[in-house]
């Protein structure tokens, strides 16, 4: 059943590839479903996935940082209280099909998303066949430490962990950089050597398990 849904994930994020490459019509393709597919798919090389990629990255950029994905702004066609809400491989080729093909721009009108957000999917996706949006994790590394003139190591410590829940509500929780994936670039001396490090990481696996990862520092 998963081989069968990372499939129809791969096949999805073709398709809406090949629909967004048209000319645009008047709606606009929400970014979240394109990042939703492109996501899953492995980012597969495209216009549209690239495009999705940025805003991805763009998101967690500093000042604000945003969550990367919002997938409450992605349509879903059905209610998440409803009896006969699709399965994964339909929502998936669903999305990739009804849904105007031309990627929108963020919008500047809307309001800015706040630290925790409690928008959801509004169809099930607690299901380990979108293990892949629970996947993504945000560390927002504000990390320093040198010796004092006593020679004491002084450090400071103030990195927090974003992460999705089941239905893919976004929440900060107090981390540390003893928690930050070793693909990062922080410094880990073994000794108290002076460090002063800022970053937004974040790493994901795509719907066939592949790690991936981006790194701003500012």
């Amino acid at each position: 059943m998963k081989q069968m849904i990372r499939s129809a994930a791969t096949a999805a994020a073709i398709t809406v590839s090949g629909l967004l490459g048209t000319a645009a019509p008047a709606q606009a393709y929400p970014v979240d479903c394109a990042i939703l597919l492109c996501l899953a798919g492995g980012w597969p090389a495209s216009a549209p996935c690239t495009h999705a990629r940025a805003v991805f990255i763009q998101r967690i950029t500093p000042w604000p940082i945003e969550p990367p994905l919002q997938i409450w702004r992605c349509p879903m066609g059905a209610s998440f209280s409803s009896p006969a809400a699709p399965s994964p491989r339909e929502w998936l080729i669903n999305i990739a099909s009804q849904v105007s093909p031309s990627i929108s721009l963020p919008d500047s009108s809307l309001p800015l998303v706040p630290v925790q957000a409690d928008e959801q999917a509004n169809v099930d996706i607690s299901g380990d066949a979108f293990d892949f949006v629970r996947s993504i994790r945000v560390y927002h590394i504000q990390f320093s430490q040198r010796r004092d003139r006593d020679g004491d190591c002084i450090r400071s410590d103030a990195t927090r962990l974003g992460s999705y829940g089941v239905q893919g509500d976004y929440r900060w929780l107090r981390s540390s950089v003893a928690q930050v994936p070793p693909a990062s670039a922080l410094p880990r001396p073994l000794h108290c050597a002076s460090v002063n490090y800022r970053a937004v990481f974040v790493d994901w696996r795509d719907h066939a398990g592949n790690y991936g990862f981006e790194e701003v520092r500012y």
